[in-house]
Parts: C-alpha cells; structure tokens; sequence
C-alpha cells in the first residue's frame, strides 16, 4: 500500500472537515428555512342533504311546483320513508318523514320533523366508516356509532348502509354524519328524469347556521385541517359568514337578534339552513327554474328557487 506524505494527509483532513461542517451547515439552514409539516387538508363531498317534513307529499309536491319532481324511495327500517332528487355527480337530496303522519319518535330528527323545519342534515361517504370514526374520535370529537341502517326500495330491493354521527346535536347537524354503503351505490340513488339535461350537477354548498362562528370555524377546522376561511357579511340574508374554499362548507351566524336565523337557531339549534345546487349554465338553470333573489357570495352569483312555493326550505343555485 502506498502511503501519502504527512502534509497532503493533513490537508486532505482539513479539506474534508470543511466540507462536513459546510454540509452539516447546509442541513441545518434547510431544516429551520421549513416550516413543521402542518395537517393535511381533507377533501370533502356531499353524499346527501336531507329536508325534514312531517308529511311527505307536501313536500313532494312544493319541490314539483318549481321542476324538482322527487323519486319515491320507500320506507326506512326506522319510523321514516322518503324521496329523493337524485344528481348527476352522485349526490341528492334526500326528502324525509314519518311513515305515519304524527309518530317521529325513533328518529334522530323528531323535533326538525314535526315542525316542518325544512333543511335538517348532511352526510359525506366514507370508504372505511370505522377508520374515519376513530381519526375523528383521536382528535377528541364525539361520534356515535357506526350503526346500521337500511331502507327498502318501492321495487323491494334493500339498500343498506353504516351511519356515524360527528359532533353534538342531531346528525348532520354542524358536521356532517358518515356514510358507508354496503349495497351497490347505485341502488340507493340514480339521477332524477326531472333535473337530467337541466345543467344541474348536484349539491355543492351547505350553509350552516351556527350560534359561535369562531367555535364552528374551529371545529371544521380540527377535524379537517382545513386553512382559515374567507368572511363576508350579507344582510340580505340576516347573517355573518364563512367559506372554506374548494369546500363544500358555508358558515352562518345571526347579523342581529331579530333575524329569522336567529329564531332557527333557537328554535332547532345548529343545523344546515340551505342548500345551494351546482350548474354548469347558469343562464339556463335561471331561465328553467325561475330563480329570484339574485345574490353574489365569495365572488359568485347565488340564484334563489320561489321561496313562496318552497315555503320551509331554502334552496338556490351557485355558479360556477
């Protein structure tokens, strides 16, 4: 083996000590130059919306009157049967009542039921309900469940799924509950005859009336991940909100103690107030539909389907 002259082997000692207090120097400024990775953000998507009835063809009939003919869907294996209105992205809105005219008790949503509240609950899909039970519940949020449920289809199939409410209140109320089919998807909703070709996608927004906007932006927030939303002010509906962009979420809070969202919240606590349905034509939708009340929110126009005919239940299309 050869062996180097002392005085290169010292230099090539010195130049290799530079070189590792360079590169040590070098990870150390990347490292504070990141910052902490932070949670990820999740993805939500409406599965359903639900409209709390005490009789179910009022309803039926008041979403007809404005071109939202429904489909029967047939009775639940609780005290509720229902109908629907079935979307071209998957999503639909979900008509419910008790099978008996004046018998609630055994539902989750009795007291929304019996006084007509009109919009009551939401639900997103989960491919493993019990997995996204425990990451909610290790974030310290209540959950109840999963339980089944079912439902038995006018053509007598059963669909059947797994539900799990989030969060206090009713299911659905601030967070929505979780979903997990056990039957095709497709058994359980189909796009409805009256919105196909209409340019309607389905449900894109549920505003939520909330009581403490800091503590519900909070728990979105915690359970998500999601960044700080966007605040806007809109008197012509009565209240303060929030927006989590590219989210199917919209916060409301009471302008003024006088307000109609006011007596809601007091009347039915927290819980969704109104659904807005996605488009790809605006114009159209407009013209079909008759829509009134033209509004902007968070940059885009908001349509409103004839209150008067609706009468409970607010229902608008936002553009894109």
């Amino acid at each position: 083996m050869l062996s180097l002259p002392a005085k290169q082997t010292r230099m090539q000692r010195t130049s290799l000590t530079i070189f590792l207090v360079m590169m040590m120097a070098g990870l150390f400024s990347a490292a504070v130059a990141q910052p902490p990775s932070s949670k990820p953000s999740m993805q939500l998507r409406v599965d359903h919306a639900t409209v709390c009835a005490s009789e179910l063809e009022p309803m039926r009939q008041a979403l007809a009157s404005v071109g939202l003919a429904t489909d029967y869907g047939g009775p639940h294996a609780s005290v509720t049967h229902m109908a629907l209105l079935g979307f071209e992205d998957g999503s639909y809105l979900e008509l419910i009542a008790p099978q008996k005219p004046g018998e609630f008790e055994g539902s989750g949503w009795a007291k929304l039921m019996a006084r007509d509240a009109g919009a009551c609950a939401w639900a997103v899909g989960a491919a493993d309900i019990k997995a996204e039970a425990a990451r909610l519940k290790n974030l310290g949020i209540e959950i109840e469940g999963p339980n089944p449920g079912s439902r038995k289809r006018p053509d007598g199939k059963v669909v059947e799924w797994e539900t799990a409410r989030i969060g206090p209140g009713t299911p659905g109320a601030t967070l929505p509950f979780i979903i997990q089919d056990h039957t095709p998807r497709d058994l359980r909703v189909r796009p409805s005859a009256s919105v196909k070709g209409s340019g309607l996608t389905g449900i894109e927004v549920v505003v939520l009336g909330v009581k403490d906007m800091d503590a519900a932006i909070a728990l979105f927030r915690k359970a998500y991940g999601w960044s700080a939303p966007s605040i806007e002010e809109h008197k012509e509906f009565g209240a303060k909100m929030a927006h989590f962009s590219g989210t199917p979420v919209m916060l409301a809070a009471p302008l003024d103690q006088g307000s109609w969202l006011t007596r809601r919240l007091q009347d039915f606590g927290e819980s969704p107030v109104a659904y807005l349905l996605g488009t790809t034509d605006p114009g159209a939708a407009s013209k079909r539909y008759g829509l009134t009340a033209q509004t902007r929110w968070f940059g885009r126009n908001v349509g409103w389907f004839d209150s008067g005919k609706l009468k409970t239940v607010k229902l608008a299309v936002i553009a894109p």
